[in-house]
């Protein structure tokens, strides 16, 4: 049996491509290593803020779609996004950083074991940041080297990923029986499930809410949550059980920074699989200058003059700045 690595990627939405570029690279030091379109709607922006490389279960990405109302929180939805700091020494630096810049977070608090930090951006998007001290299983990233968090503190990829459901015994048969999730333990509302080889960057957390009406998808909400997979022979192993269970998918999206499967297993909740590679670093754009142009995968290309007349710009120039590391 094929099994799930970890967290891939998260993409949410925003009101604003400008005001969440600026947040994630100023205030959480997250590298954008992608400026590109949405490949169904080349009006709207997809922005990928990750590690150093662009490294698979680093990224979060945005769309901003335009003239789409503010996200509803309720249940039935993708409710928050985790990320890893290296210790609890780094949730210490984490809380002056907040209120140097005003972001609006609680204390650190203790979640299965782990110190957390509760956070959300301008849009009230939903974050929690997850302390490594004592983590094992799958790997983080590298921090952004020349961002401006330093190193030793900085974000290093993606945490655990909150799911709020009405119906926690279908989401428990989804995650185990057909995803093939390890439940682990179970804390209040919340129960713990890992992939792989566990651990902060493969694990999804439900909380199960029977008070709330359904989530409305919007802006400072998420998307759909991606979760890794080595290569295309293991979407085609995927597509087949999917099938199996008569569970309804996208087929394979070539996404061209990597392959995809989507599939809604659950009501309102979008799961998609995604190739570790071939990456960000490509025949557009090196290490040195990642994200900085507009970058368009190879069917857009001879399209480039359309699409730069319908997408504003956006200066995401790096490369000529230097950024003092911030200590508080």
């Amino acid at each position: 049996m094929k099994i799930l690595k970890g967290i891939h990627h998260v993409t949410a939405i925003t009101s604003s491509a400008e005001k969440i570029y600026e947040f994630f690279t100023y205030t959480l030091g997250l590298r954008l290593v992608k400026k590109t379109i949405n490949q169904d709607d080349i009006n709207t922006y997809h922005l990928f803020f990750a590690d150093d490389k662009g490294s698979a279960g680093t990224d979060m990405t945005f769309f901003d779609f335009q003239g789409i109302s503010k996200a509803k929180f309720g249940t039935n939805e993708i409710s928050r996004t985790g990320f890893r700091v290296p210790n609890d020494k780094a949730l210490e630096y984490w809380l002056k950083r907040f209120n140097h810049y005003n972001v609006k977070h609680t204390e650190i608090k203790t979640l299965f074991g782990k110190k957390v930090i509760y956070f959300n951006d301008f849009d009230d998007q939903r974050y929690i940041l997850f302390s490594d001290e004592n983590n094992t299983g799958i790997e983080s990233g590298t921090p952004w080297l020349n961002g401006p968090v330093p190193n030793e503190f900085a974000i290093t990829g993606l945490g655990p990923i909150f799911l709020t459901v009405s119906n926690f015994d279908t989401m428990d048969l989804m995650l185990s029986k057909i995803l093939g999730m390890t439940k682990k333990e179970t804390e209040g509302q919340f129960t713990l499930y890992e992939m792989g080889t566990g651990g902060n960057g493969a694990s999804v957390i439900v909380e199960k809410n029977l008070i709330l009406p359904n989530a409305v998808q919007g802006f400072g909400g998420v998307h759909h949550v991606a979760f890794r997979v080595e290569d295309r022979s293991e979407l085609e192993y995927w597509q087949k059980k999917f099938a199996e269970f008569r569970a309804p998918n996208s087929g394979l999206v070539d996404r061209f920074y990597f392959e995809s499967l989507y599939t809604r297993l659950y009501p309102n909740i979008l799961f998609e699989l995604a190739t570790e590679g071939p990456g960000f670093i490509d025949d557009q754009e090196p290490y040195e200058t990642l994200g900085e142009m507009l970058a368009l995968p190879p069917r857009f290309r001879d399209r480039r003059d359309y699409v730069e007349s319908v997408v504003r710009p956006i200066n995401t120039k790096r490369s000529d700045k230097t950024f003092k590391k911030e200590y508080f």
